[in-house]
């Protein structure tokens, strides 16, 4: 499915849908380059997940954890890793197989440790189409 996002409340809109829809256990995994919109979509997730508490990146902490939701949020910013060794000393796998929603940005990165099943939400700009035009591709894997 192809969704167009014209503006970042159409990104953010979109990520509280999700959210909604969101089921213990899901794993959403973003791509898209540095100011797509990865983060604003994640704060609508977060919305989604009636979480009120601010949602910041984890470029540096690698993964934050909002448990006062409607399921819990693991939010996951890989794109520091330099080894894929690296997730299981944060306990990746207790995340990802666990009772809440994992949010995966770069998860290209880690593509090889991602479970069999995830989201794949793959938000690109399109500058043809105007500075703040993005094209979001969701696709169940």
């Amino acid at each position: 499915m192809i969704i167009q996002s014209f503006n970042t409340q159409d990104t953010f809109e979109l990520g509280v849908k999700i959210g909604q829809e969101a089921q213990a256990g899901q794993v959403l995994c973003l791509y898209g380059d540095l100011g797509v919109g990865k983060t604003v979509f994640t704060k609508g997730v977060a919305e989604g997940l009636e979480i009120e508490e601010p949602i910041q990146s984890p470029t540096f902490t690698i993964v934050r954890e909002y448990e006062e939701g409607r399921l819990p949020l693991y939010h996951f910013d890989v794109y520091r890793i330099g080894d894929v060794e690296e997730m299981d000393e944060i306990g990746y796998e207790d995340y990802v197989y666990g009772g809440g929603v994992c949010l995966i940005e770069w998860a290209n990165l880690i593509e090889e440790i991602l479970p069999d099943h995830y989201k794949k939400i793959e938000i690109r700009k399109d500058l043809e189409k105007g500075f703040d035009y993005r094209e979001i591709e969701i696709e169940e894997i």
